[in-house]
């Protein structure tokens, strides 16, 4: 007897659906699976027919043959296990085959049939929701998330038999879970911008690469504060969109970071990695070609602090990313593309001991300060639209009692800002530094003062085409903050400050030496 339940498989952070088709006759005893396995699917076989057993269904000497299609697409983990279950008990009578009529079957199996978690289930979710399939069983750790998708008839299951009781009844709604848009898991940002003392410049800064989403550098001694800003830039970005929001949901459910409780992400993402971080975590990969720290930041920030002391090839997988918005992955078993559409937000000091050009404290010479400053290649640089030099604080501002600005407060301007590009762009660009060529000319028009200011300091501050057209965009955002009208000279003045120290201090590898 033949039998076919729809199942799914995960492919980079979208979803294939799978036909699980089972075949159960006369012959040889045995258990055959087929269709471009990996070890873990596999070893199914095992932990279906062991589960099978314990939750007391017999299975006769029959031949068993399992296959997974389509045939040509490699399948990994252990989500089609409760799919097969069902499949088998099907063809032995157990479940009429029209009850699985546009049912989709998610879970992997324990040996005493427990239906146990799995990562991945909103892309596949999705995808059968997008092919008109309309009730899906999963676990129960699982049904939350999965009942993020709109449309979608959710049954969370605990074990093998509660699966088959729910099948085979002709009302089950006791299974069901929903959930709603308010019942994220969406937690209050405490770390805020009144907390930081002082560095006016720096907060300026951190507003304009928030407003446009610039990617951002901050350059000064340990201690003046650049960790506690780019720690409470989420604070200061707009809220998500819910589109946005189920696209990051569905990285974190690839990746297993989601809480079983409130699934649906609603806070911007805040990815510090450490320096010691290797290239297959930053970009992504590994065996099954997991989400990487970009991908994970998609939709918010990536800090990198101490950026000298990561490795350079890590550093470099950065370049495309923050060019394309997206990561590319080429392996054996397939090419993968993640979205990487973050905002780079780096600390670095001076020099390695942190405190040049004060050369009473400075213990490094003037070749060490170079070579440290190198580090950093000249792509990348051209990459960062703002740098900003952060000085050390002050005792007198320490120990001031002035009430600073708080996140609310530059959020609201930020959130204006947004607004109005908002609206200049309709829905082809969400901000100014995803802008591209023809829309940077179309845009970020320059008037005759204006075009002859960029003109003169163009070749001496060895621009290339790239960071010019970053310079107009950091020039529309800060008019956008300025009530969005056309760029002026005051505008693009700003956006050559910090432009400046990029192109001529670090360039120079020694900060004008």
């Amino acid at each position: 007897m033949y039998c076919k339940v729809l199942s799914g498989a995960v492919h980079g952070i979208g979803g294939l659906l799978i036909q699980v088709e089972t075949d159960v006759s006369d012959g040889l005893p045995g258990f055959s699976m087929v269709g471009m396995l990996s070890s873990e699917v596999k070893e199914a076989g095992e932990r279906v027919r062991t589960a099978l057993k314990n939750s007391k269904y017999k299975i006769p000497p029959k031949r068993i043959t399992v296959n997974l299609s389509p045939a040509d697409i490699r399948k990994e983990g252990a989500a089609f296990d409760l799919a097969i279950a069902v499949a088998i008990l099907v063809n032995l009578g157990y479940i009429p085959q029209e009850n699985l009529k546009d049912v989709l079957v998610i879970g992997e199996l324990s040996l005493n049939g427990d239906v146990n978690r799995v990562n991945g289930v909103l892309p596949i979710i999705s995808e059968a929701a997008g092919r008109g399939c309309k009730i899906c069983v999963v676990p129960e750790e699982n049904a939350r998330e999965a009942s993020v998708v709109k449309g979608m008839k959710v049954f969370g299951v605990k074990t093998l038999r509660e699966t088959m009781e729910m099948l085979m009844a002709a009302d089950s709604g006791k299974y069901a879970y929903k959930i709603g848009r308010g019942e994220g898991n969406y937690k209050e940002n405490t770390a805020d911008f009144s907390e930081v003392i002082g560095q006016v410049a720096l907060k300026r800064a951190a507003e304009v690469a928030a407003a446009g989403m610039h990617n951002f550098l901050m350059v000064g001694p340990p201690g003046s504060g650049k960790t506690m800003i780019a720690s409470r830039i989420p604070s200061i970005l707009p809220s998500l969109g819910f589109a946005e929001s189920i696209e990051i949901t569905k990285i974190y459910s690839v990746a297993g970071k989601l809480d079983s409780e409130n699934p649906l992400i609603t806070n911007r993402p805040f990815r510090a990695p450490h320096h010691t971080t290797t290239r297959s975590a930053m970009a992504g990969g590994g065996r099954k070609a997991l989400p990487g720290e970009i991908t994970l930041a998609n939709h918010g920030v990536l800090f990198l602090d101490e950026l000298p002391e990561f490795d350079t090839s890590v550093l470099e997988i950065l370049r495309q990313p923050l060019e394309e918005g997206r990561v590319e992955l080429a392996r054996v078993y397939g090419n993968y593309s993640y979205p990487a559409k973050f905002m780079l937000v780096a600390a670095m000091n001076p020099c390695k001991c942190g405190y040049y050009p004060d050369m009473s404290r400075c213990t490094c010479s003037s070749e060490q300060v170079k070579r440290y400053l190198r580090r950093i290649s000249r792509p990348l640089l051209d990459r960062i639209d703002i740098c900003v030099e952060v000085p050390k604080l002050e005792f007198v501002q320490i120990a001031s009692e002035k009430k600073e600005e708080s996140s609310a407060d530059i959020r609201e301007r930020v959130e204006r800002a947004r607004i109005i590009q908002k609206k200049r762009y309709g829905s082809n660009v969400c901000y100014n530094s995803r802008l591209n060529a023809s829309e940077t000319k179309r845009y970020c028009s320059l008037d005759a003062e204006c075009s002859g200011l960029v003109e003169k300091v163009y070749e001496s501050m060895g621009l290339t085409a790239r960071s010019y057209h970053k310079l107009l965009k950091v020039s529309r955002t800060i008019a956008d903050l300025d009530g969005g009208g056309p760029i002026t000279k005051k505008h693009v003045s700003e956006a050559l400050l910090y432009k400046g120290f990029l192109q001529g201090e670090l360039r120079g590898g020694g900060f004008g030496r």
